[in-house]
């Protein structure tokens, strides 16, 4: 697009575009903020604006749209909630006053990691701006902040795998990198949907020394430098509100990687991408924002430390046992607002009046809540009533201060409390009595002229003026009046006594106005100052209020306390999925045990598909979650050790950014299970091995079995259709085999739901693919199919597999492995329209220690039959495609069929 400098405006225009080049300018011009150029045709296509010219005359006319700024914010989070930035360009002195060009300075940059006007759908979502650097290779510096809230923290963190898990349970939508980040994680990142903002260096300044004087590492004071400096350089405003940063730990909480937690879907359905469905849908009961928003984090960042987890399960069976105080919480609780967002906007300077009513009405529940919490006379709660500081001052300096119901704006007056300030009082005396005046003038005026629609008006061009119809000109004394404006059917007019009044009303309003906003202003201050105090009431409440929707959920959910063990042992007596029986009802919900001691440490799960294995693994991992955020659990009781990761492979996916199969990611997250996990992690295997050959993926499951068994020894469900995997339980002795019940009536199947100990019968393919629906002929086809090869696997004798001693370290027995077909009769049955053998059933194909063969050890081959064996052995495979190979099986079918 072709620029054309017409005036000194866009010259203006131009330089202050080109500091911001990756983002929209608008540009501020009386009541509206301009686009132009690119900026202009692009925002048009995305805001749905009108997209005129400037410059009509010119040979290139300037593309040109516009906003009314009174509506900005909300065009401008349209665009950033796209991923854009936009840097707002403000008019920086009145334009009456200007001399020349009026003054122009982009007064903010937002982007999606500083956004910080979320409204009421994100307000229990946190919105982290991300910064990552690197100090040797694979070792990373990362912190985050909410600039809504000012939360700060920063951990090291070895590994790029483990950087991009760390963005991804963030959400992160912006990541600041400096010059050591490499390209390519940069494009992983991209990849991912986040936005790559470059900071190359640090600015020192009072916020960077002030959020980093905890941290004592060089690499994280580095990377909170570049994070602060960032937001220094595109917020340019007050940062008073951020926190000392906060180093953690990763691996100080329960470790749950991306994958895990979308598998389990702890805060985000599956399927409909919402909060609703999900264990954070079921836990949030919270009354506030901030418990809201401190609900999830404590949903991302369970806890490894049995002495906090029985501390926090204290507090929640103190709630529960309490059910009138913890009512009397709840109600006080609703009357709280965000403090940690408001004491945000006292910091940037965009609070308002009706904000500040919120602070206060939300101070004034805390000697309510410090009532209640006392009544409840538990010694478990001491340092509740500790942080519940009420900041008196503060409440009682708005209270003083603001009218009741200010309005929105706070310069345009109405804010500031009659008797507050005597001098306003003066000013607001002054304008009462003169408009007292005006009304009085033009009463006096009606008489005196006898012209009943006589009347004194406003406007800011004008002024006061009196305004008397062209219909009653005649009767207006001569001279009484100066003309001062002529309308199409009216004369307005003035007089000096007028022109006395407006000037001292309107010098009155002025000043009345200038004044209240100074006030206001010395009360923003005034309250800044308690910032800090204001987000440890903060952090206080909203722990408080999560206790309390533990406490209601494991009410209403008959939930009990789960008993924390030193050893190995887990036992859950009659455990439900949450969420499941959320949606079905208790009285549909079929409960399950989960019984591993410390002699068993894998279940090998048989059974039906959609009889429950995959809820059954699901239950027992929420279990564990809920029990280390410390809230009570759905089982009728419970004792688990602390587990200190959870590794899930749960359902099929494609990982299309990428460009991997569902196998593929099967692998790698087996392989990230197989390669962290310790004796005291949960492993949920669902399914291992079902996406490539029979026999392939029957070595690769019973393998990975055999190597949790005898190197990780961690606590692992392991679900599966290959029934020939049950036979283990002869040589390993710490598996168990149990299975999920199922019955013929009347030849349809009736799921149980029940888990049973021991492994299931048979696979129930068919039955499913009835239960979906299938074609009966498809059915009875499949059926007379299956037959035929469940006979074939009977006369084929059957090689053992030899045990695979890399992998496990320890022979196992052998373990009969018959056709493909038979590991999983339902899916490859119904899909194979195999022709019956007329005459003789040739070998089915068994696994050894060797290449499979096609043919028996002795073949008798006739020369046709040598030619195609002869063409087998020499063809390249990897070098045709899928329609060639079929055009070359049916020639040697037809030369097979010549014999």
């Amino acid at each position: 697009m072709t620029k054309t400098k017409t005036t000194p405006m866009m010259e203006q225009y131009q330089k202050i575009k080109d500091q911001y080049p990756d983002a929209f300018l608008f540009y501020r011009l009386g009541d509206f903020y301009e686009m132009f150029n690119e900026d202009a045709v692009k925002g048009s296509q995305l805001l749905e604006l009108t997209l005129t010219t400037r410059s009509h005359s010119a040979k290139n006319p300037i593309p040109m749209c516009g906003v009314p700024h009174k509506a900005v914010q909300n065009y401008i989070d349209i665009l950033v909630d796209q991923g854009y930035k936009v840097a707002i360009c403000e008019q920086m002195e009145d334009p009456k006053l200007a001399k020349g060009m009026v003054k122009r300075e982009v007064i903010q940059l937002v982007t999606p990691g500083t956004q910080t006007d979320t409204g009421a759908a994100g307000a229990k979502r946190n919105n982290y701006l991300t910064a990552l650097t690197m100090s040797t290779k694979s070792h990373y510096g990362l912190a985050y902040t909410d600039l809504s809230t000012g939360e700060l923290k920063a951990a090291e963190i070895t590994g790029d795998d483990p950087v991009i898990n760390e963005l991804m349970s963030l959400q992160t939508k912006e990541v600041v990198v400096d010059t050591t980040i490499a390209a390519d994680l940069q494009d992983r990142m991209k990849q991912l949907g986040m936005m790559i903002s470059n900071q190359p260096d640090i600015q020192a300044s009072a916020e960077v020394s002030y959020v980093e004087q905890d941290l004592t590492s060089d690499l994280l004071q580095q990377v909170v430098g570049v994070l602060v400096t960032y937001v220094t350089v595109t917020q340019k405003r007050s940062l008073a509100h951020l926190q000392r940063a906060v180093a953690y730990q990763p691996q100080a909480f329960l470790k749950l990687d991306h994958s895990s937690q979308s598998n389990l879907e702890i805060t985000q359905n599956l399927r409909t991408k919402k909060k609703s469905g999900t264990l954070l849908w079921l836990l949030d009961q919270t009354k506030t924002a901030m418990g809201g928003r401190l609900l999830k984090q404590w949903l991302d960042r369970p806890l490894i430390d049995r002495q906090q987890i029985e501390t926090r399960q204290a507090k929640v069976g103190a709630l529960l046992d309490h059910y009138f105080e913890r009512n009397n919480l709840q109600e006080e609780l609703v009357k709280v607002y965000d403090l940690e967002r408001l004491a945000g906007r006292v910091a940037f300077g965009s609070v308002n009046g009706r904000d500040l009513i919120q602070l206060q009405t939300s101070l004034e529940q805390v000697p309510q809540i410090q009532h209640t919490i006392e009544e409840l006379g538990e010694p478990v709660f001491d340092d509740t009533l500790a942080g519940l500081d009420p900041v008196d001052d503060v409440a009682d300096a708005i209270r003083e201060a603001i009218v009741p119901e200010p309005p929105i704006s706070v310069s345009d007056g109405g804010v500031i409390r009659d008797g507050f300030n005597a001098q306003l009082d003066e000013y607001r005396d002054a304008m009462r009595n003169g408009k007292t005046w005006l009304a009085e003038m033009e009463a006096h005026e009606r008489e005196v002229t006898g012209i009943n629609n006589l009347k004194i008006g406003y406007n800011h061009v004008f002024g006061y003026y009196i305004e008397v119809t062209k219909v009653n000109l005649d009767k207006l004394p001569a001279d009484r009046y100066e003309r001062k404006q002529t309308l199409a059917n009216a004369e307005r007019f003035s007089t000096p006594e007028l022109k006395e009044k407006e000037r001292l009303i309107l010098e009155a309003e002025e000043k009345s106005v200038a004044l209240e906003y100074k006030l206001f202003v010395d009360l923003r201050e005034q309250v800044k100052s308690a910032i800090t105090r204001l987000q440890k009431l903060a952090a206080t409440i909203a722990a408080l209020d999560v206790f309390q929707s533990f406490a209601v959920v494991s009410e209403d959910y008959h939930f009990v306390k789960p008993t924390l063990v030193s050893g190995h042992s887990l036992k859950i007596v009659q455990g439900r999925h949450p969420v499941v029986e959320k949606v079905l009802g208790r009285q549909s919900y079929v409960p399950n045990d989960v019984t591993m001691d410390t002699d068993t440490n894998i279940l090998l799960i048989t059974g039906p598909n959609m009889s429950g294995k995959s809820t059954y693994m699901r239950q027992l991992a929420l279990t564990v979650i809920m029990a280390q955020m410390g809230c009570f659990v759905p089982a009728e009781s419970a004792s688990m050790p602390v587990f200190d990761q959870i590794f899930t492979r749960i359902g099929a996916a494609d990982d299309l950014i990428s460009g991997q199969s569902t196998f593929m990611v099967e692998m790698q997250e087996a392989n990230r299970a197989l390669s962290q996990a310790t004796a005291n992690s949960l492993i949920l295997f669902d399914e291992i091995g079902r996406g490539t050959a029979t026999y392939d993926g029957m070595a690769l499951a019973q393998a990975i079995i055999e190597f949790v068994h005898n190197r990780v020894h961690a606590k692992t469900l392991f679900s599966t259709h290959y029934h020939e995997l049950t036979a283990l339980d002869q040589s390993l002795k710490q598996l168990r085999n149990v299975h999920v019940g199922a019955v013929e009536r009347d030849g349809d199947l009736v799921f149980l739901h029940q888990m049973q100990p021991g492994p299931a019968d048979k696979s129930y393919g068919i039955h499913v693919a009835k239960l979906a629906g299938m074609p009966a002929k498809l059915l009875d086809r499949a059926e007379v199919i299956l037959e035929q090869l469940e006979q074939t696997a009977e006369d084929q004798p059957a090689v053992a597999p030899e045990t695979a001693q890399t992998a496990a370290e320890a022979p196992t027995q052998p373990v009969e492995t018959p056709t493909p077909a038979a590991a999983d009769s339902g899916s490859s049955a119904a899909t194979a329209p195999v022709e019956p053998a007329k005459t003789e059933t040739p070998a089915a194909p068994v696994v050894t220690d060797q290449q499979l063969s096609l043919f028996t050890d002795e073949p008798e081959l006739n020369p046709a039959q040598a030619k195609v064996l002869s063409q087998i052995s020499d063809l390249n495979l990897m070098g045709m495609t899928p329609m060639a190979v079929m055009n070359q099986v049916y020639q040697w079918q037809q030369k097979l069929a010549k014999k």
